[in-house]
């Protein structure tokens, strides 16, 4: 074989061993491990049941995200009872506070009922629930109603199956002259630990 061609057959091999060790190194440093974390923020929003009836007084009724406000009417000399069903829907432990605008106007103000939606409520959210022994209506400002345990296992914020319903029970002042008018602000939040 002429000189010429062993050169070409060598620089050939070469150059397809080269390729080899490259495509082997390249492919040596694809194979490693790739961790992804995030990480979802903490949510927690309140409604009312979309068919609340007011009951014994006239209720205006503003949802927004995590608020609730209600206004309170009632011309009835009687003490008026309004039992107002939250929903509740949290990816984290929450709590839920109340403020008053006219205390003098209320009477009570406890937590009557808690359900299940369902089957995305969580099974340790009933359970869990923190309620004070004692709701004192004549505090005004962040009055700690209710406190449990994430609620929701999956769904979206209207989600009929994974919220809970905590149903409130206001009781009114009877004011035999003049009437009624409560202003509540019902407040749900993540609970810090």
């Amino acid at each position: 074989m002429p000189p010429r061609r062993t050169r070409l057959r060598c620089s050939r091999i070469f150059t397809l061993v080269a390729v080899v060790f490259l495509v082997a190194a390249g492919v040596k440093a694809q194979t490693g491990r790739v961790t992804v974390q995030g990480h979802v923020s903490e949510t927690v929003a309140l409604s009312v049941v979309p068919n609340f009836t007011h009951g014994d007084a006239d209720a205006e009724v503003v949802t927004s995200g995590n608020t609730v406000r209600l206004t309170l009417r009632s011309a009835n000399a009687q003490a008026p009872v309004i039992r107002v069903p939250l929903l509740v829907r949290s990816n984290s432990s929450f709590k839920i506070s109340a403020s008053v605008d006219s205390t003098s106007q209320l009477a009570q103000l406890a937590i009557a009922d808690v359900r299940a939606t369902g089957r995305l409520v969580s099974p340790a959210a009933i359970n869990g629930l923190n309620v004070p022994e004692q709701i004192d209506p004549e505090v005004a400002r962040d009055l700690l109603l209710v406190s449990g345990p994430r609620v929701s296992l999956g769904g979206t914020l209207d989600s009929p199956t994974n919220a809970l319903q905590i149903t409130v029970l206001i009781r009114l002042q009877p004011q035999p002259t003049h009437g009624s008018l409560v202003h509540l602000t019902f407040a749900a939040a993540p609970l810090t630990q």
